[in-house]
């Protein structure tokens, strides 16, 4: 959610997005709320962290508690290391729409978080 929503913000950004245990697919969950803010996920594909490790980054963003705690020492250059604390919605259990309310609570946190950042920090450097 977070790639779509940076890519959204500025289209000259290269957003990259992978996680330390990728799934074989995006959350359905995650596309249906993405595409009823306007933004289209569907083509992305879970990626692992690895193959990553050894690029030269301006950001590495970790957003989910776990993520920080088993993400791998990144061995090219990194300018800034964030982490912005969110729950995985895939983890959420209940009703489905318990759990689609909570698919959309996150998203909209993700998209506020990482609007601040891109106001704060990153679009004054692109």
């Amino acid at each position: 959610m977070a790639h779509g929503y940076m890519q959204l913000f500025d289209k000259r950004l290269k957003v990259f997005s992978a996680g330390t245990e990728p799934a074989l697919r995006v959350n359905p969950m995650a596309v249906e709320v993405m595409k009823k803010a306007g933004i289209d996920i569907s083509t992305h594909t879970p990626k692992s962290v690895d193959q990553y490790l050894l690029e030269e980054w301006d950001y590495v963003i970790t957003v989910c508690d776990s993520a920080k705690e088993t993400c791998p020492v990144f061995s090219g250059k990194v300018r800034h290391r964030l982490h912005m604390s969110f729950e995985d919605p895939s983890l959420v259990k209940g009703s489905y729409s318990e759990v689609q309310n909570e698919f959309y609570r996150i998203r909209n946190d993700i998209r506020d978080e990482f609007y601040k950042l891109f106001e704060s920090e990153i679009r004054k450097k692109i």
